[in-house]
């Protein structure tokens, strides 16, 4: 089949930063209808927290001198045109959390087909939309599927769910080339050294987005001895959060839990903090646990790296990168869910046409 070229690479770094500029500049009133009908339509898609996912996403991954040290890294064919399709499954968890996959498959050159999560299926397709009306030809590059399609016709897959969807994943998904990603939670290590304005920025780790994000602090590890006075009164300046009714919900619940079940805990009316080994925290909570020295949670955090998504802190470590406070929600074109390179991937992507039956 003769197939006619659309957009060189190029030609779509340019596209993708055109998006940004037009995010940059607080876009048009088809974008701020999407905010508002996302908003309504699921209660934690706050219109604040949108645009701070669409700032991030302007800034981080649609800066064009970003992009175009990103691709550097990168040796892909440029057939112009979307020869490989990549079925992508995205999560609904935060606004647009999806968006660096679609970004992946779109810059490689290859044809997206997005099936998206009920609670955020909105604000992907109109951006596709902006960049179809100022290229035509950019509409070959994405499909976004309905609830009632059947997901076919594909050559490979990244999905993102939860522990349980994430075996169906590997059962349905396991022929083809696929990245799945489960739960992964990040931590935070304090010495007890920090100033408040980085504990404050702690804050932006655990609260953003309700916390709800794999990115959100959700484990903290202390030493022993520290004092959580300082932690707790500086965090409470986020306590406008429980102002929410959903989060508010949540905080209820699980301190009705605490006390019901004589659970020790901490309290400062917008946080709840248990000391628990898990790395999951319900909403509205975060767990704690103490270490003796760096060397021995070094080893510890080592052993639990395919459960973590991202540290935050000041110390070093060996196999893991450590961000500053305040930055877990800021992810580069690089800084990969899971630490799999979906370029890697993409690029990897040279077997036959023919589908795997």
């Amino acid at each position: 089949m003769v197939k006619i070229a659309t957009l060189k690479l190029q030609e779509r770094l340019d596209l993708l930063s055109e998006l940004g500029q037009y995010l940059r500049s607080g876009g048009d009133e088809d974008l701020e209808t999407a905010i508002r009908q996302s908003s309504l339509e699921n209660q934690w898609f706050t219109e604040e927290n949108i645009r701070s996912a669409l700032k991030a996403i302007a800034e981080q991954f649609l800066d064009r001198d970003k992009l175009a040290a990103w691709v550097a890294q990168y040796p892909m064919a440029d057939p112009g045109y979307p020869e490989k399709t990549v079925a992508l499954i995205m999560a609904g968890n935060i606004p647009l959390v999806g968006f660096q996959d679609w970004l992946c498959v779109f810059t490689a050159g290859q044809r997206a087909k997005v099936k998206l999560s009920d609670k955020d299926k909105r604000l992907l397709p109109v951006l596709i939309q902006k960049m179809g009306q100022w290229r035509h030809d950019s509409w070959a590059y994405t499909e976004f599927l309905s609830d009632t399609d059947r997901l076919k016709d594909f050559d490979a897959v990244i999905a993102t769910g939860s522990n349980n969807t994430a075996r169906y994943f590997e059962q349905y998904f396991g022929k083809y080339p696929h990245i799945i990603r489960r739960n992964r939670n990040s931590v935070a290590v304090l010495t007890g050294l920090e100033t408040i304005p980085e504990l404050y920025a702690l804050g932006r780790d655990i609260f953003t987005y309700f916390g709800l994000g794999c990115r959100n602090v959700s484990k903290l590890y202390v030493p022993h001895g520290y004092h959580f006075d300082t932690l707790l009164e500086t965090l409470h300046e986020y306590r406008e959060i429980v102002l929410h009714n959903k989060y508010k919900n949540n905080f209820d619940y699980n301190f009705t839990l605490f006390i019901i079940n004589n659970i020790p805990h901490l309290n400062n009316g917008c946080l709840l903090l248990k000391e628990d080994r898990s790395l999951q925290a319900r909403i509205a909570s975060a767990h704690y646990e103490y270490y003796d020295d760096l060397h021995d949670l070094d080893t510890l955090l080592t052993a639990q790296k395919d459960d973590i998504q991202c540290v935050v802190g000041k110390v070093q470590l060996k196999d893991l990168p450590v961000l500053p406070f305040g930055h877990s929600q800021e992810p580069g074109l690089a800084d990969y869910a899971d630490g799999v390179d979906v370029m890697q991937f993409l690029s990897a992507l040279n077997f036959v046409r023919e589908k795997v039956v």
